[in-house]
């Protein structure tokens, strides 16, 4: 078998394992803590549903964005917070309770979500038959990648803390190793299209991370949170899981051009999120926590 067939199973393992890691950092009671600051979390889940794809339309219309990869951005923008969310929030005084709670609601919610607004963005986008919408057989196969490897996790961090104890900081730098390695492999397999539609592609993806960022800590502040609540909230929905993204665009819907917006935003974060932090959060004014 050659690398390219094999690489939509080489995916599904690796993000399986990702998820398998995430589900190591997880309890039920993360979940009961979404019940401690309704208003973060109602916040925070508006913003991921509604605000973050709609932000993405109005830059794919702003901005010309070519259909394939207008499909591409909703799928990133319907993707849920990632794990580096919790390690951004931590480095500039985030409320990381919350986000890894958030990620543990969001993560399931994408189940929905996901698969809803990545159909919207093909039958919007691309009427040529060029992409096949998620079928229920396909929502299933990412079901099954996304929650079974969580729920296992969580079942090995109740009856073995310390075996998932040991295993945080390996799996958070294996996460960090298999976005980096298929981000560089989309875009590498992709290079002839990617130079193409620089261009229009490069824009938009940064546009949207910003704007993610900006709105969920200022429409945070507006709306009386804390600064390490809105830290929290603004990291979690500017953050997102393009590992997600690149499985789905390239396993699922069998078009790896889809994965683009999610690889090269996958590179760009780690620049537009330390730059938010230092030059945005950091220079807030100081407040007493509640």
């Amino acid at each position: 078998m050659s690398f390219t067939a094999a690489l939509p199973t080489l995916l599904l393992l690796a993000l399986a394992l990702v998820m398998f890691g995430l589900g190591l950092s997880l309890t039920v009671q993360d979940f009961a803590r979404l019940r401690e600051h309704p208003r973060a979390v109602l916040l925070a889940l508006v913003l991921q549903m509604v605000a973050l794809p709609a932000v993405a339309v109005g830059l794919i219309v702003l901005l010309g964005v070519q259909p394939i990869y207008a499909v591409g951005l909703m799928l990133l923008a319907a993707s849920p917070g990632g794990v580096s969310a919790n390690l951004f929030s931590h480095l500039f005084g985030g409320n990381v309770a919350m986000n890894i709670s958030l990620t543990a609601i969001n993560t399931v919610l994408s189940i929905v979500s996901l698969p809803l607004i990545a159909n919207w963005a093909i039958a919007t986008y691309l009427q040529t038959g060029q992409v096949v919408p998620l079928q229920f057989g396909k929502v299933l196969e990412v079901v099954g990648v996304v929650m079974v490897p969580v729920l296992i996790g969580m079942v090995v961090r109740h009856r073995q803390p310390g075996f998932s104890e040991r295993m945080g900081s390996p799996m958070k730098a294996f996460s960090a190793v298999v976005l980096a390695a298929f981000s560089l492999i989309a875009i590498v397999k992709e290079w002839s299209a990617l130079t193409a539609s620089i261009n229009s592609l490069g824009p938009v993806v940064l546009a949207s991370n910003l704007a993610s960022l900006l709105v969920g800590y200022y429409l945070s502040r507006a709306a009386g949170l804390a600064k390490p609540l809105a830290t929290a909230v603004s990291f979690e929905i500017g953050i997102h899981n393009s590992t997600l993204a690149i499985f789905v665009a390239l396993s699922v819907l069998g078009n790896l051009q889809l994965g683009l917006p999610a690889a090269i935003y996958s590179v760009s974060m780690y620049l537009t999120a330390t730059a938010f932090g230092f030059l945005v959060l950091r220079r807030s004014p100081p407040e007493n926590a509640p």
